[in-house]
Order: C-alpha cells, then structure tokens, then sequence
C-alpha cells in the first residue's frame, strides 16, 4: 500500500525524519555531523525552513521546523541530502546511495503536540541508551534549547519562547519538561505519524501534557496541500 501523501502547510511545524539505506550509519566521525550541520543550515536558509530541533542518529535524522510555503521542505532536503551524499561518499570512499529513499514527515497539525515532539526529537539519544540525559549529547539541539548554547542553526517557535518572559525564562521551563516521562503511547502516536506521512494531533490526543499548549489546532483554517 502507497504510503499517504506529504502534508505540508505554510508556517505549521513538521517533523521530518531520514533514515539510512537498510539502516547503514550516515555518520561516521565527528567531521561528519559537523559537515551536515553546516549544510543543514545553508541549505534551510535558501530553502525558507526555520529550524526549531534536531537530532542527528548514526543512522538517521530527526527535524522540527517549521517552512515558509509547501515547497520549501522538499527544497532543502533534495539539496541537503545530495550535498551530503556527495561529500560522504567521497570522504568515505564509497559510491551509491546513503538514504532510504525520499524523507518521511508528520505535520502537527494540533500545537498540544509541539513541544512534546521538540522533546521526543532530543531525547532520542536517551532512549537509544547513548547517553544517560539529554545534555549529554552533542549532536542535537537541547543544549541550545534548554541551556542556552548559541546556535546560529535554530529559530525558537513561538510556543517555545510563550514558556517565559525572556530566554533564561524558557530555557528553564523547557528543562522542566523533561521531568515528565513521554508515555509509551504519545512515543507510538509520533512514531506512526512519522513513519505514514500522517498529521500528528488529527485525533484526539495527550490533553494533560505539561509541555502541551492550550492555544488549540495550529493549521486551523488552513488548506491541506499534500507534496
């Protein structure tokens, strides 16, 4: 069965994902993530993406960000991924492909859901028992996020800088999130999301969350334009 297609709306938050070929790591030294870093921010800039999280896996990719129209996703990550193929390959030695094929993606569609994927995204690491926090962690955004390390890479959404008055403010509410477990159903509910190319908080969801937001269906009378 033909997985749906992409969901992409001016302004609405997106979690992208790409994965490795069968798995095979997309990053091999720590040349590597800085390499794909510093394109990922050129290539967000030209491509009209601003960059609210990330994570880079050994074999995959984790984004939050949010596009300027419907065609600036697939913009950045058509010219982000055959930079980086280039550039590894050769550094690597290698010829062929290093992705599995085209990005996956899950619009969150309901702000509720927001901040609890800026927090799954990070703590990806954890659950892969690479690290003990989430600080720990070079290669992602929570250090920018919840300690206040510069990041030319990131733009704060605006229901990330409503948690405080000042950025102080909201890096310590945001580290306050991640005293609440993510349960093993909001883990699912992103999973299946990102994996079918599906909206995230297009049926009912997490309404208790502490780091949910009351401010309701971000892409509300906003047409849905699949790419």
């Amino acid at each position: 069965m033909p997985r749906p297609p992409r969901i992409v709306l001016p302004s609405v938050p997106l979690h992208v994902i790409q994965r490795g070929n069968n798995r095979i790591p997309c990053f091999a030294h720590d040349n590597d993530h800085l390499v794909y870093l510093d394109m990922l921010r050129e290539c967000a800039h030209d491509g009209g993406c601003a960059l609210h999280a990330y994570v880079l896996m050994t074999n995959h990719v984790h984004l939050l960000l949010s596009p300027d129209d419907e065609s600036s996703v697939s913009m950045m990550m058509q010219r982000l991924g055959q930079r980086y193929v280039q550039y590894f390959n050769r550094r690597h030695s290698r010829t062929g492909t290093l992705w599995e094929g085209r990005f996956r993606s899950s619009l969150i569609q309901d702000d509720r859901y927001f901040l609890i994927c800026h927090r799954y995204i990070e703590l990806n690491p954890v659950r892969a028992q690479m690290v003990e926090k989430p600080a720990d962690y070079r290669w992602s955004s929570y250090r920018t996020n919840a300690l206040g390390n510069d990041n030319p890479l990131l733009t704060p959404h605006a229901l990330y800088a409503s948690l405080g008055a000042n950025p102080p403010a909201c890096q310590a509410a945001y580290r306050g999130l991640f005293d609440e477990v993510l349960s093993e159903d909001v883990l699912n509910e992103i999973r299946h999301a990102g994996n079918g190319n599906r909206r995230l908080g297009a049926d009912p969801g997490p309404r208790s969350d502490p780091g949910a937001s009351r401010h309701g269906d971000i892409s509300k009378n906003r047409a849905l334009t699949p790419v």
